[in-house]
């Protein structure tokens, strides 16, 4: 090895990072589960959509006048209500309690329409019978002033209000926002297993003085970098085989409905994100891994690392889904430390502006330079030393 360039020492050192973390069961086992997570999600959300077929009212004949008009009424407010006759009260009270109806319609007196239910009617087809209610009860009204009501309701169907936006709507959609809030979920994780794993091989080569072995042929900055390159390429492998999973398990059930160059446009910038994430936090942990010697104190000597990646993460997924213009959330999108969570999120979402995109790589990609050289002078001066846990000062001012 002491042939070896500088390159050719990293790559020998990523290689059999590659290797052994591709060969390990639990890299095996926890891809499988995450991709059978994410494809059953989307197998249920199909089959939870079609097993929904709407509310159905019973209704007396001598309601079915009014009760022809309760599906269209139910359709303008976004619910779906399919009606049938029965022959009495009493067999559609019984149909109610059997499961068979949801309600039952029992007449209309005086602007109100009696509905039969078994214990609590759904909020939305309450809203529809009322709503049907004062339909009828208005037509009763114009009739009784002499003018037709259907022509007054086919008046009333042409007016609508114009809106006046004062600034350009942003073009959220439910499903951008689950799959943003998904690319969030998949960095954290990731960042949080694989960083840790780099913390805990540097730990595990300390303790078991591999490390003196290793850094008698090479740099500490080739092994550092070696670590680090390799357990991120095994943790895009990881990524990449889940993000393409979900998105073609939801392309092909039509749980996605969006078009395939959006949900493409959503695993790149995922697979940008990781990168860039994985390289600034993964350096990190690296150095701050090196100033400990058991395994028990790699939580304790990362967890200020950790903070900022667990809080982009928590705001993200709190704020987001509820606010998407969140202007807290583009603030911090832009910010390094937070930019991994959360920047993949608004961008899955749409509505980022691109300057907002391109400022955001921008400032990470200048940043990792800087962590690379700090995270190598701690890795330099701390990888060698055992025992008590060298503090950060030390680690940094040590020649």
């Amino acid at each position: 090895m002491n042939n070896l360039g500088s390159w050719a020492a990293v790559r020998l050192i990523a290689g059999r990072e590659i290797t052994v973390r591709l060969a390990s069961r639990a890299f095996r086992v926890l891809t499988i589960v995450m991709v059978v997570i994410v494809v059953g999600l989307c197998v249920a959300l199909k089959l939870f959509a079609g097993t929904s077929s709407g509310t159905h009212v019973g209704y007396l004949p001598a309601d079915a006048a009014i009760a022809r008009e309760l599906p269209a009424v139910g359709t303008s407010i976004g619910q779906q209500i399919t009606v049938q006759a029965v022959t009495d009260q009493n067999t559609g009270q019984q149909q109610v309690r059997d499961g068979g109806l949801d309600a039952l319609l029992v007449g209309n007196t005086d602007g109100t329409i009696g509905v039969v239910v078994k214990k609590n009617i759904d909020g939305g087809l309450q809203d529809a019978i009322n709503l049907l209610a004062r339909q009828v009860t208005l037509n009763q009204q114009i009739t009784q002033l002499h003018g037709d009501p259907a022509a007054v309701l086919a008046q009333a169907g042409r007016a609508s209000a114009h809106v006046t936006p004062l600034e350009p709507p942003y073009p959220y959609q439910t499903q951008q926002l689950i799959l943003g809030i998904i690319a969030g979920v998949l960095i954290y994780i990731s960042l949080m297993l694989n960083g840790q794993i780099v913390a805990q091989g540097v730990v595990e080569e300390k303790s078991s003085r591999v490390v003196e072995l290793l850094l008698a042929t090479i740099r500490p900055w080739q092994l550092m970098a070696g670590k680090v390159a390799g357990i991120g390429l095994v943790g895009l492998i990881q990524i990449l085989i889940i993000g393409i999973a979900g998105i073609a398990a939801g392309l092909a059930t039509k749980v996605l409905t969006i078009s395939a160059s959006a949900a493409v446009g959503t695993v790149v910038w995922l697979i940008v994100w990781y990168l860039l994430g994985f390289f600034m936090y993964a350096v990190v942990f690296a150095g701050l891994g090196a100033l400990v010697s058991r395994q028990e104190d790699v939580g304790g000597a990362t967890a200020p690392a950790l903070m900022f990646l667990i809080i982009g993460y928590v705001l993200g997924i709190s704020i987001l889904p509820s606010d998407p213009a969140s202007h807290l959330m583009e603030v911090l999108s832009i910010i390094p430390m937070f930019a991994p969570t959360v920047m993949p999120m608004r961008l899955a979402m749409g509505g980022v502006a691109p300057w907002e995109a391109v400022v955001s790589v921008g400032l990470v990609v200048a940043l990792i330079p800087l962590l690379i050289w700090l995270a190598a002078r701690i890795y330099r001066n701390a990888v060698l030393r055992t025992g008590a846990r060298v503090k950060l000062r030390q680690a940094l001012r040590a020649a």
